[in-house]
């Protein structure tokens, strides 16, 4: 009969109450949710993309606002062919783990151990600059704020720890109405600035700060540098790829559906944004000048004024950008938990916690990101070079994967026109990487081609620990017969109790050649002990005809537990020889941690020091005594107190 659950307050209250298996379908998503829990990382870079781009281009002057649009323009046809080669990935590849799946079937093993790396350091800095830049937001808006930043962003770290730990449903939920409202928020601006331009209206409500004067001409390399700033805008249209399982059936159609939302969403937000900066004046300011504002900001108040709406909407934009980091809680566990399932991470990324969540990535990427935002004391400018590398390798990957998936597919409807595609797309976004990362190497690009080959280096150890592993432990023959022999237990004792009844009857049922043993170090009384052994155990197993076992006394000079015994059982293991000798281990547990850590971990060190002998002959065999108490009353059982003996 199953043991009902036995409820936990604070983890149910924190964390809510467990999810069997079989509702796992409940935890599935829609195109609603999936916009919130995987689009907040692509959504969120329309407000700081274009500013990227603009900010290089700040030494033209005006002259920088006119290049913006045909620069934006160029950076959506980019995505958009991104888009349509994940949107291909997500039917030919339902399972998830996206640009590292397609890159392992289709490249080989380095090319996707290359890919998953570059993707999980896009996940772990989508975290740390999504949440310093939404708090370095706040702090701007309310400078008393300042000294708290890296407290603050550890505050919104660990609340959007939480609420993943609490699934897949309750995330959506949380996540869902601020997305809607930052896009309804911007869909206004957009709108009333474009109806404004199209009726000849375009004047601002207020004026912008001025511009920088021109101090450098154009040329061709300052423009290919606005455009790879510009391309930090392309983010987060991966996660998609990554975490199709999530969606409920069909999850092919819904995965679909949900990134053409997100992506033509962001295509609307960045042509409009680029093109209204034109029309207002609009530009990027020094970060580091007293009229410093945000690019979204100038645009907001020169379109709305500084209303409430202006308000209203900065708000919205500020809890966009701290909650982007949420899409990385949806593609970082599974891309993990691929990469378990093929023994790249251990097995426990791959299984799901109490709300059928990953939790093992979850806490993962936290803790990784924790050590980031400590580091960077909640300041990730640093950061930001690093920001769109890992995106743009994982990209052209991808792609690259794809092309070869269409030259071994070339029976499927349109093949070529997909193989061109994908070809296009790659190419362009290996280039775009080439530029970004010689643009922003001396600034701290650098470390990305340092941390891609250590985690290829970490998984590729890991996978081949597990690979020896396998090949010494794999069995391919028939089970190997031999005589059976009785077995020898030995029960260490250290004085006459519960414990040493309930492992001592165990030890009797177990085996006919019983011995007790105990390690004379001074801190019992042997005497007494004899004279219990006689009067407790021999007298009355002599009355029931039975032979009684020994009790032997081993000494202990120097008042050590485990080498006078393993002394003892080598002996032992002389005297029979081809005899299996079980060591039926008494434990006193309680089941309250506070009280557990008054009793000390002897059995425990123990048991590890006789499993990590090397003698295959030992055999270690747990027996538990569980402590009364007042709250947990134990009940009794055929061993006397709740003893469940199991094979250590």
């Amino acid at each position: 009969m199953p043991r009902s659950r036995e409820g936990n307050g604070i983890a149910d209250l924190l964390l809510g109450r467990p999810l069997t298996s079989a509702q796992a379908m409940q935890e599935k998503t829609g195109v609603l949710t999936g916009v919130a829990l995987l689009g907040l990382d692509a959504l969120s870079s329309a407000a700081y993309g274009p500013e990227a781009a603009l900010t290089v281009l700040r030494p033209l002057g005006a002259g920088g606002l006119w290049l913006l649009f045909p620069i934006t323009a160029a950076i959506v046809g980019l995505l958009m062919i991104v888009a349509s080669s994940y949107a291909q990935t997500i039917a030919a590849y339902p399972s998830g783990g996206g640009a590292y799946t397609v890159a392992k079937q289709n490249l080989g093993r380095g090319a996707g151990l290359l890919a998953a790396t570059a993707l999980m350091l896009d996940y772990l800095l989508n975290v740390a600059v999504g949440i310093s830049a939404g708090t370095g937001a706040l702090v701007s808006a309310f400078p008393a704020l300042r000294p708290y930043t890296l407290p603050i962003t550890l505050g919104i770290l660990a609340l959007l720890t939480l609420v993943n730990l609490r699934g897949v449903s309750e995330a959506g939920a949380v996540f869902v109405v601020p997305t809607w409202f930052f896009i309804a928020s911007l869909s206004v601006v957009l709108a009333v600035g474009l109806f404004k331009l199209a009726t000849g209206d375009a004047t601002p409500v207020q004026q912008p700060p001025p511009l920088a004067v021109p101090t450098a001409s154009l040329g061709a390399w300052l423009v290919i540098r606005a455009f790879a700033s510009g391309c930090t805008a392309m983010t987060g249209v991966e996660a998609i790829s990554n975490a199709v399982p999530i969606f409920r059936d069909p999850s092919i159609r819904r995965a679909r559906v949900t990134l053409g939302v997100i992506v033509g969403t962001l295509v609307t937000m960045l042509l409009g944004i680029a093109l209204l900066c034109r029309a207002y004046g609009v530009g990027a300011t020094d970060p580091d000048g007293a009229n410093y504002q945000t690019v979204l900001s100038q645009l907001i108040a020169a379109v709305m004024g500084r209303g409430a709406f202006y308000f209203v909407a900065m708000a919205a934009i500020l809890c966009v950008l701290a909650l982007s980091a949420n899409t990385s809680y949806a593609g970082f566990p599974l891309v993990c938990q691929v990469l378990a399932r093929e023994r790249y991470l251990p097995p426990g990324f791959a299984h799901r916690g109490r709300r059928l969540a990953l939790s093992r990535g979850i806490l993962t990427l936290s803790g990784l990101a924790a050590v980031l935002l400590i580091i960077c004391r909640g300041i990730t400018d640093r950061l930001i070079p690093l920001f769109a590398i890992g995106a743009l390798m994982a990209f052209t990957l991808s792609q690259a994967g794809m092309v070869v998936h269409w030259s071994r597919h070339r029976g499927e409807e349109g093949w070529r026109w997909r193989r061109t595609l994908n070809g296009a797309g790659a190419v362009m976004t290996a280039l775009t990487l080439c530029i970004v990362g010689v643009s922003k190497f001396v600034h701290g690009g650098w470390a990305a081609f340092v941390i891609v080959p250590v985690g290829l280096l970490v998984l590729s150890r890991v996978h081949a620990s597990y690979t020896r592993t396998r090949q010494a432990t794999e069995l391919k023959r028939p089970v190997r017969l031999t005589p059976p022999s009785p077995l020898v237990a030995v029960v260490p004792v250290d004085r006459w109790s519960h414990a040493s009844e309930t492992a001592l009857r165990f030890a009797l049922q177990l085996s006919g050649d019983v011995r007790a043993v105990h390690i004379c170090s001074g801190d019992t009384d042997e005497a007494a002990l004899d004279s219990q052994w006689q009067h407790f155990v021999q007298g009355p197993l002599m009355e029931a005809g039975r032979t009684p076992p020994p009790l032997v006394h081993v000494g202990s000079p120097y008042r050590a537990l485990v080498w006078p015994l393993m002394d003892y059982l080598d002996a032992m293991l002389a005297e029979v020889p081809g005899r299996t000798v079980a060591i039926v281990m008494p434990e006193l547990l309680e089941k309250r941690w506070y009280r557990a850590m008054l009793y000390g971990r002897r059995s425990e060190l123990l048991r590890s020091a006789l499993l990590l002998s090397g003698e295959r002959r030992l055999v270690v065999v747990s027996v538990p005594w569980y402590l009364r108490t007042p709250a947990h009353p134990a009940p009794h059982s055929a061993w006397g107190n709740s003893a469940h003996p199991g094979q250590g």
